[in-house]
């Protein structure tokens, strides 16, 4: 079911990780972000949009994960962008003759068969340095950094006043690292305070996975995230609900215990 979070823009969550898709309207159609996971979901918001009579006139996907990456020809055939280098890294993984083998085995099992995957990846990039998305609504603009995953992107859609932040800004996961780069931590202190400078005092926050924030929430996220950063970056235990008693998934701590292990390894490897 499609949420209106502001005047102008709507979200239609998923029973995944508690993931969002974003619809922005315009004059001819919809621009929509990330659109979701599940089979029936896509097939039901398409169905939502159809039924409106607005047809999707653009597509945009944050970064280069499978969950990020997803579509359904209930959508239509309209151009889905990224930034260049998401589209590079997904254009390379999919000319891989084994992606196709290996991508079940990152999906969780118990979902895996309800997974469309036919479509996924079939992105455009833009072109390096782009900083809007090219449609004929609201002006959206692109915040590319180097946090998560290659390319990966927030949108402002600057004339509502919202930040589509990725996955960044999560309620109920923590920043969780590419730690396949010389510097994760930093990479992604640097994409928050991309995030605050830019969009600090957006009006509302929706996150790739997770609740949707309102006045104030992107910078009390921000200071949630750059907290526990500085705790694996100084090598302390961070005081984080996300990972505590209360976190919404058990599996979260699993994923903080990793990334201090990779820490600490690559750590030692440059001692």
């Amino acid at each position: 079911m499609l949420t209106q979070v502001a005047e102008g823009v709507l979200v239609h969550g998923s029973e995944f990780c508690r993931s969002n898709a974003v619809v922005v309207p315009g004059p001819s159609g919809v621009l929509l972000v990330d659109p979701g996971v599940l089979e029936h979901e896509l097939a039901a918001l398409a169905d939502d949009l159809s039924g409106t009579g607005r047809p999707v006139v653009a597509g945009f996907s944050t970064h280069p994960h499978w969950d990020h990456l997803l579509w359904h020809p209930g959508l239509g055939a309209p151009p889905r962008y990224a930034t260049a280098r998401c589209a590079a890294t997904i254009r390379e993984r999919l000319a891989d003759p084994g992606f196709a083998a290996r991508l079940p085995q990152v999906i969780p099992p118990d979902i895996v068969d309800r997974v469309p995957l036919d479509l996924l990846g079939l992105v455009i990039g833009l072109p390096a340095g782009a900083d809007r998305v090219p449609w004929d609504g609201p002006p959206v603009r692109i915040l590319e950094h180097r946090a998560h995953a290659a390319g990966h992107a927030a949108l402002l859609i600057e004339e509502h006043d919202v930040l589509v932040a990725g996955d960044m800004l999560s309620d109920v996961l923590v920043p969780m690292l590419d730690l396949a780069v010389p510097d994760p931590i930093e990479d992604h202190l640097a994409a928050l305070r991309l995030l605050e400078d830019v969009a600090g005092d957006a009006a509302v926050v929706v996150p790739g996975h997770g609740s949707v924030g309102g006045a104030g929430q992107v910078r009390a996220r921000i200071e949630l995230d750059r907290a526990y950063l500085h705790a694996l970056r100084d090598g302390r235990d961070p005081d984080d609900p996300r990972i505590g008693p209360s976190a919404t998934y058990d599996w979260v701590a699993d994923v903080h215990a990793g990334q201090v292990q990779r820490l600490a390894q690559w750590s030692g490897s440059q001692a």
